[in-house]
């Protein structure tokens, strides 16, 4: 994967060819800021995945890189390295949106610790990444921002809710964003644009906003499922982010006091996963997970198929908690939402009810919760510390554009299909979405979950896979013939 040639532009470049390249003076940092933000001038007007670029402070950052770089020392790893963030992480300067008109104008005093992490780890911030309303759908569009569109098909979703972060990393715009991920919002968009996307354990990366914002009562399912995450080109590209993420932080409800080890890379028994008996797995889907577990066994790792029911009820309970939560929070989304979030999230309870009748019991949320500590028990004692588990993304391909607002027998089989991205945030567990090559014009890939802390681990494997899955760009020759 990695090109020693020199004859790639510098926006193809990966993250670590990139810092390598500016600590060596091959090229300056302003010179890849100058390249990725021309790829962004090229390519970003026909996909809407930045929608706040500022280029004279994208300019200034890279300057003071080459000072840094022209004064000597030591240099933080991802200097003059370009980086996005997401409108629902606050960034210095800019507003934290969520997607909201209303909130247009709300900017950041100061960095979210995650955001803070990466300019400590001296990447270049890029600009904004889209998202949905709220970052509660599987697709990006909202009233402020406008629709983002899927860099290989405009027809499919980019994903959601970090779908513009995802679809810049595909174009070439960065090769890192910053995004987050309650319900697969990483994985999901990475699968969708063809990059890699990675969720990590719960408190390993702060979710805490700076000291002094406004503050907010967090849902319960917030704390325990939501995570920051890192969307790159290449495997590398996503651990040197999540590395740069990494912040021990109490003042996080679930954050950790010590950066614990990420896993030791070796011999792995991969477990295959296909289905959970709520979504038949589409062929596409199910020749990419062959695909996978074929480059796995060839590249010395013990692979075996089996059931795991276990999987299946952690996704219907993630219907249970998050729908129970986001039901209190409905005032404001339909004070503040656009029309888009109030009409998916009203198909999602729909779908969610077909499972837990119209009215779930505060009973069976509290059991809910408590069989929760049950399930994550019993996945760290299989997975342990040398397993991980082989499942798709989803049990489609790509969705249609808007899918979610095509009414409520669809959405039940959206939530069916992404029983993957729903069972590992409720556990709590790390999961890396990889790419596996392209059909019928959209990427494939596969999902990678191992257990706690051990992120290294799963990018080893994901690195397995990375090195025998055929990766190009996509052209976007649908925005050239428009």
């Amino acid at each position: 994967m990695t090109d020693t040639t020199g004859d790639k532009p510098l926006w193809d470049r990966t993250a670590a060819e990139l810092a390598a390249g500016i600590r060596a003076r091959t090229f300056s940092a302003t010179e890849v800021a100058q390249a990725c933000l021309a790829r962004v001038e090229e390519t970003n007007p026909a996909l809407n995945a930045l929608v706040d670029l500022r280029p004279e402070e994208v300019l200034s950052q890279a300057a003071d890189a080459d000072a840094a770089v022209a004064a000597g020392g030591d240099l933080p790893p991802l200097l003059g390295v370009p980086v996005s963030t997401k409108i629902n992480t606050s960034q210095r300067g800019y507003a934290s949106s969520h997607g909201v008109a209303a909130w247009a104008g709300a900017l950041a005093e100061d960095d979210a610790v995650c955001v803070a992490g990466l300019r400590a780890a001296g990447a270049t911030l890029m600009g904004r990444s889209n998202s949905p309303a709220f970052a509660v759908r599987w697709f990006t569009a909202n009233d402020l921002h406008g629709k983002t569109l899927n860099p290989w098909n405009p027809g499919h979703t980019p994903g959601g809710s970090s779908g513009g972060a995802a679809a810049a990393v595909a174009a070439g715009m960065t090769p890192i964003a910053q995004g987050n991920d309650i319900g697969g919002s990483v994985r999901f968009p990475a699968y969708c644009c063809g990059a890699v996307g990675l969720r990590p354990t719960v408190g390993l990366v702060s979710g805490a906003e700076p000291r002094g914002a406004e503050e907010f009562d967090s849902p319960l399912s917030f704390q325990t499922m939501a995570v920051h995450g890192a969307i790159g080109w290449t495997v590398d590209d996503a651990r040197r982010g999540l590395h740069a993420m990494v912040s021990p932080d109490l003042d996080d409800p679930v954050g950790l006091p010590v950066r614990p080890p990420l896993g030791r890379p070796g011999r792995v028994k991969v477990v295959v996963v296909r289905d959970v008996g709520l979504a038949k797995p589409h062929p596409v889907v199910d020749a990419a997970v062959d695909d996978a577990a074929r480059w796995l066994g060839e590249a010395g790792h013990e692979v075996e198929e089996r059931e795991l029911p276990l999987l299946g009820e952690a996704a219907r309970l993630w219907s249970l908690l998050l729908y129970q939560e986001l039901k209190t929070m409905m005032s404001e989304i339909e004070r503040f939402g656009d029309d888009g979030v109030r009409a998916s999230l009203g198909s999602c309870f729909a779908a969610a009810a077909q499972i837990w009748g119209e009215h779930p019991t505060l009973a069976e949320y509290i059991r809910g919760y408590a069989r929760r500590g049950t399930l994550i028990g019993r996945l760290q004692r299989l997975l342990g510390e040398d397993r991980v588990l082989l499942t798709p993304v989803a049990a489609e391909p790509p969705f249609e554009q808007d899918a979610d607002l095509a009414g409520d027998a669809r959405v039940s089989e959206l939530l069916a299909a992404q029983w993957p991205m729903q069972a590992i945030p409720v556990l709590g567990f790390p999961a890396v979405s990889v790419p596996t090559g392209v059909r019928d014009g959209l990427p494939s890939g596969v999902q990678l979950v191992g257990g706690r802390f051990q992120e290294d681990l799963l990018l080893h494997v994901a690195t397995a896979i990375e090195d025998r899955a055929t990766r190009v760009r996509p052209t976007l020759s649908w925005a050239q013939a428009g």
